[in-house]
């Protein structure tokens, strides 16, 4: 393992460790989501893996930025503000709601309120102008980023999310560096079950306007709460699979006091006899005269097979 690598990873590791006051990232939540925390502990606790940026998967409502003009226009002075890219990011776009975990819903829902809309009964008031900003409710799931020592490091990793169905995982920066390092960056993520839904919009006094009604948001919120749940079954897969990788054998996930690792052949073995130990303790337990002995004879059994 790289010099190099080591040192990224020792910075990365005390950043994550720094009290929750003072450590922040670029996510709009501004740390580490907690679904997922024994998980980036996990990942960094192995060697030749660390994380670099993670979202455990959420449900949120987005209201888009500032869209460019529909007709033309001269240029924007370079002062201007950005405009809104692919998908309404950028521009001034605002997080209405964002829950990491299934969003409850009361005996009485309100999810139009918790999302920050308002219902209008003019017919005209809800037919939205090609220039509006429109809202989103979203649902997305787990994404990780893990930078890796070498390509084996690599493949393991995409080896487990593959494995545990994040079917859209990938790896850049896969070739060598002029220093004749390969660092290969690994996103774990699926896009199969993830949803994007425009509920409404914002108008030109920047109310912002529903396009649906409270039935219909119950509905979305519903199916993105049954997402949650297929997310959380496939993070456990990966990281069941990942740490099967690194330690075929493990007493962390089994509660088992087996050897980390053992040759095929020696296993074999192992499994054999304790399969004549089982059927001889059988045969002892349906015999009274040697019932008191069972123990005995099994330990000679196996010392009659090991020499």
């Amino acid at each position: 393992m790289t010099t190099r690598f080591r040192a990224r990873k020792q910075k990365i590791i005390e950043q994550l460790d720094a009290p929750d006051g003072e450590y922040h990232d670029l996510s709009p939540k501004g740390s580490v989501d907690a679904p997922i925390r024994d998980l980036i502990g996990d990942i960094n606790g192995l060697e030749g893996l660390v994380t670099t940026s993670s979202c455990s998967g959420r449900i949120s409502v987005f209201l888009e930025g500032r869209k460019a003009e529909t007709e033309a226009a001269e240029p924007a002075p370079e002062s201007d503000q950005s405009r809104a890219g692919p998908g309404g990011k950028g521009g001034g776009g605002t997080w209405l709601f964002i829950s990491h975990s299934p969003v409850e819903a009361t005996s009485t829902p309100d999810f139009m309120s918790k999302f920050s809309m308002e219902m209008v009964t003019g017919a005209e008031e809800r037919r939205p102008g090609a220039s509006y900003r429109y809202i989103h409710l979203k649902f997305e799931p787990m994404i990780l980023h893990i930078l890796s020592a070498s390509l084996d490091h690599a493949q393991r990793m995409l080896t487990a999310a593959l494995t545990a169905g994040f079917r859209e995982s990938g790896a850049v920066s896969l070739g060598s560096t002029k220093m004749r390092e390969s660092n290969p960056m690994v996103a774990v993520r699926s896009a199969g079950y993830s949803f994007d839904s425009i509920i409404g919009y914002q108008n030109e006094d920047e109310h912002n306007i529903a396009l649906v009604d409270e039935k219909y948001l119950q509905t979305l919120v519903g199916i993105a709460n049954q997402r949650f749940k297929i997310n959380t079954d496939r993070i456990d897969r990966f990281r069941n699979a990942l740490l099967e990788i690194y330690q075929p054998v493990t007493s962390i996930t089994t509660g088992s006091s087996k050897p980390d690792w053992e040759d095929a052949d020696v296993r074999k073995q192992r499994k054999r006899e304790e399969g004549l130990a089982r059927q001889q303790a059988m045969q002892n337990q349906g015999s009274p005269d040697t019932k008191n002995t069972s123990e005995v004879t099994i330990v000679e059994n196996i010392n009659g097979i090991l020499s």
